[in-house]
């Protein structure tokens, strides 16, 4: 006979980035970030903020909520910390909203920078007023059920990309960026260039540039064909 599966599996210990690491990362735009690993890390497009467009940055805890429940997003309550961005996976999961402004409000109560999740939210008018930068992929009154099982701590699939505990996170409203620990140091060292490069280019485009130097380039040395 098959025991019962657990209602959840919870890893608590993992290693989190410094407080310089983290650091690097507040205040950029989304955009900067994906420019800094090579065009992409972002989350589905329809992943968007919800309730207010606040900004944030943050340390992913994943948890695996599973459809119709979210008994995983309320264990992730036991395990977060502050500065923590709880994303939850819901096997993009549309019958139910995964949370409500209640658990928001909790989690805000714990100090979580942000909640993200691949599935649906309800309360919009609560969540307002909780303020808790919240990034779903819609809105429905539906409510879960909490009987799991489900994961904290433990890799997920959320938006098309692997998100594991550990990870950087950062939203605005442009979408949902995750970098991957092991890429942090790399992509904060490019973020310095890709940021002077925008600077640089966006100060050409307010005074006057209509063709960027590298398109120009390809028109001069004839890699664009001319046809009738």
């Amino acid at each position: 006979m098959i025991d019962d599966a657990p209602l959840l599996q919870i890893r608590r210990a993992f290693v989190r980035p410094t407080a310089a690491q983290i650091a690097a990362f507040s205040g950029v735009q989304t955009g900067f970030v994906v420019d800094a690993m090579s065009g992409r890390g972002a989350l589905d497009g329809r992943i968007k903020p919800i309730g207010a467009a606040n900004a944030f940055s943050g340390i992913a805890l994943p948890c695996y909520a599973g459809p119709a429940d979210n008994l995983a997003a309320f264990g992730a309550l036991s395990v977060a910390e502050a500065g923590d961005v709880i994303i939850c996976a819901t096997d993009s999961s549309t019958g139910t909203a995964v949370t409500g402004d209640l658990l928001l409000g909790m989690m805000k109560n714990t100090g979580v920078a942000a909640f993200v999740t691949d599935g649906f939210v309800r309360d919009i008018q609560g969540i307002r007023k909780v303020g808790l930068p919240c990034f779903a992929a819609g809105l429905t009154p539906n409510s879960p059920a909490r009987n799991g099982p489900g994961t904290v701590g433990l890799p997920v699939v959320v938006g098309g990309l692997a998100v594991a505990a550990g990870d950087i996170v950062v939203g605005d409203e442009d979408g949902v960026v995750v970098v991957p620990a092991a890429q942090i140091d790399a992509t904060i060292a490019r973020l310095m260039r890709v940021s002077a490069a925008e600077a640089d280019l966006d100060a050409k485009v307010k005074t006057g540039l209509r063709i960027p130097t590298f398109i120009q380039n390809l028109i001069d040395a004839g890699r664009f064909t001319e046809v009738s």
